[in-house]
């Protein structure tokens, strides 16, 4: 229980309608949720307006609302609280209501369309086995030190978020890892957070659906870096154009990574093998058992955070070397005959094309690239049939499949795909829209020494279909494939 005035402090408030002298047993903005003695907040979503269950909100127990509207008609012994922006208020009144977990912790965001969950489990596995208790908060999965808690959002919402960190608190975690996605900075799902750092991977062609434009999406990200306190450090790839646009107007303190440009953190690849990328990082060779390019610029970052954070640099490159990849990320597998079967969670233009200049890095030359790709419903339709024609320029036969169709006819998604490929491609191109059977058909095509990409899901272990979610897990049915068809 918590005094409501306590729950406001640092809001700022336009009116208030009661006494704010009362206890508070919770905080809900989903009237379904509201509990005797709660403050319901009301918020306006994409698809509904919390103003519109003030009333539920009130027959369910709460005794105190916030909201940007009064209701016509006020109760009596009930508190009216008016904001500006519900949902940012919100962000403040979670951080309260929690005691602030984020300022006992070192949290570091990370934001960027590509390397988020791969920089944020890198970086918890790391601080881990430097003998940290430690948070993580990912696409994938949230942790806190050995226990996991399911992931439903790329950053959970502002009561949740809160919750899970004032439970790491607890657990006396010292550092805290986090994906910041756009969506969170616009919806102010991390308003009133303290951060210690954050961290810029890159920005390329994704969540248009939401952001509308380019430099909407640009923008949102910005936001994060604009909050920032004087106390913490903000860290960008400088090899994207848009890493110093993130660090204009930002308090923290400014540092840089590049593998190209002049940058205060640098790191050159001096041999990359499926076996891993030998790396110089800061001027000391490094072999890691991560592949490709694009993890380089994972492991730099990584680096450069925890130097950041106070770490001892040779404690952390002794460190990375013994840490392994994470799930859906170039995870491979090779049969008996030397296939390369390959999962991805490659779901942008960039990301697949990061994928496929790896595959072209490590091949041979002799052997078929064959890739398998789909594209999300309900998702930035204007990347499906870009995502088609980097496939078709990077590979010897492409697969176009279902990936995730939500709401969507996969086959209305499978036609604007179709339209990325050039009538030179249409040869070495199929449509399959059963994922599993596009599977089985890359497989069966596949000869001696060949590399299979299945990009788009990756750690995932469902196919959603109109509102269902499906067991689907790209490896296991790759594994098992392999061995059925005894390839």
């Amino acid at each position: 229980m918590k005094l409501l005035s306590d729950i406001l402090y640092k809001v700022r408030l336009e009116e208030v309608v009661g006494s704010t002298h009362m206890a508070i047993s919770s905080v809900a903005f989903d009237s379904r949720k509201v509990k005797k003695d709660s403050l319901f907040v009301a918020t306006r979503g994409t698809a509904s307006d919390g103003h519109h269950y003030i009333e539920l909100a009130i027959e369910a127990g709460a005794i105190a609302i916030l909201c940007e509207e009064f209701p016509e008609s006020k109760k009596e012994n009930i508190t009216y609280v008016k904001v500006a922006d519900s949902a940012y208020s919100l962000g403040i009144i979670a951080c309260n209501f929690y005691d602030n977990p984020s300022g006992k912790l070192k949290l570091v965001g990370i934001t960027g369309t590509n390397g988020k969950t791969t920089t944020v489990t890198l970086l918890f596995n790391l601080f881990r086995s430097l003998g940290y208790s430690s948070g993580l908060l990912s696409t994938v999965q949230n942790k806190i030190n050995t226990t996991v808690i399911p992931s439903t959002h790329t950053t959970p919402d502002s009561l949740a978020l809160n919750e899970l960190l004032a439970m790491m608190v607890e657990q006396e975690c010292e550092y805290v890892f986090m994906e910041v996605s756009s969506h969170s900075v616009v919806q102010h799902r991390i308003s009133g957070l303290t951060f210690a750092g954050a961290v810029f991977t890159n920005i390329t062609h994704d969540h248009l659906d939401y952001h509308k434009t380019f430099e909407e999406y640009i923008k949102a990200k910005k936001g994060f870096f604009d909050q920032l306190p004087s106390t913490a450090f903000a860290l960008v790839n400088k090899d994207d154009k848009n890493g110093i646009v993130m660090l204009q107007n930002t308090k923290a303190q400014r540092y840089t990574y590049a593998l190209k440009n002049v940058a205060d953190y640098k790191c050159r690849i001096i041999e990359n093998h499926l076996a891993g990328l030998f790396l110089n990082v800061d001027g000391q060779d490094i072999w890691v058992k991560l592949i490709g390019t694009f993890n380089a610029y994972n492991v730099l970052a990584v680096y450069a955070t925890a130097v950041l954070l106070k770490q001892d640099k040779t404690n952390v490159l002794t460190a990375l070397s013994n840490l392994n990849s994470v799930e859906g990320r170039f995870q491979y597998v090779k049969s008996e005959n030397g296939i390369i079967g390959i999962v991805d969670y490659a779901h942008t233009p960039d990301a697949l094309k990061n994928v496929l200049e790896t595959i072209k890095d490590i091949r041979n030359g002799n052997e078929q690239v064959i890739t398998l790709v789909g594209c999300g419903g309900d998702r930035d339709s204007a990347k499906r049939p870009v995502m088609a024609a980097i496939a078709c320029e990077y590979s010897n036969k492409v697969i176009l499949t279902s990936d995730n169709p939500r709401s969507e006819d996969p086959e209305a998604i499978l036609d604007q795909m179709q339209k990325g490929v050039n009538p030179n491609n249409m040869k070495k191109t199929l449509r399959i829209t059963d994922r599993k059977e596009a599977i089985r058909t890359a497989c069966s095509l596949s000869n001696k020494g060949d590399i299979i990409l299945i990009a788009g899901k990756g750690h995932e272990k469902y196919q959603e279909i109109k509102g269902v979610k499906h067991h689907f897990d790209d490896m296991e049915i790759l594994r098992e494939t392999i061995k059925e068809l005894g390839i």
